[in-house]
């Protein structure tokens, strides 16, 4: 993967390169990545307008403050960020990112589940 910027493609393929991921699409039009059947770590709009993931409770609301960054709708009480491309991240921030929210939705599941994706 390259560095700068990462394109919504770049998302995607670093997204299911992780433990566990696969993606499915909901609600006219989202693509969901997620782990353990259901448990959603990122979403994509369908024509890539928008990318939302969860983040650490204590860091929400510095990333809010940052330009280009805001609470995702519907699913800022469970601290979802979220962000229009350009992406107003560096490619290796955004992956660590993505990888914390993999790694968040993983801590949440049965012990027994989080073997093998834990990174």
């Amino acid at each position: 993967m390259k560095q700068g910027k990462m394109s919504e493609t770049d998302v995607a393929d670093f997204c299911l390169a992780l433990p566990g991921a696969r993606d499915d699409y909901k609600w006219g039009g989202v693509r969901v990545f997620s782990i353990a059947g259901n448990k959603m770590f990122a979403l994509q709009g369908l024509r890539g307008e928008s990318l939302a993931f969860k983040v650490d409770k204590d860091l929400f609301l510095g990333h809010c403050d940052r330009p280009g960054i805001h609470p995702a709708p519907y699913l800022a009480r469970a601290q979802w960020i979220m962000m229009h491309p350009p992406y107003p991240l560096s490619a290796e921030e955004l992956r660590g990112l993505l990888q914390r929210s993999h790694q968040l939705v993983v801590s949440k599941l049965p012990k027994k589940t989080q073997v093998g994706l834990l990174l």
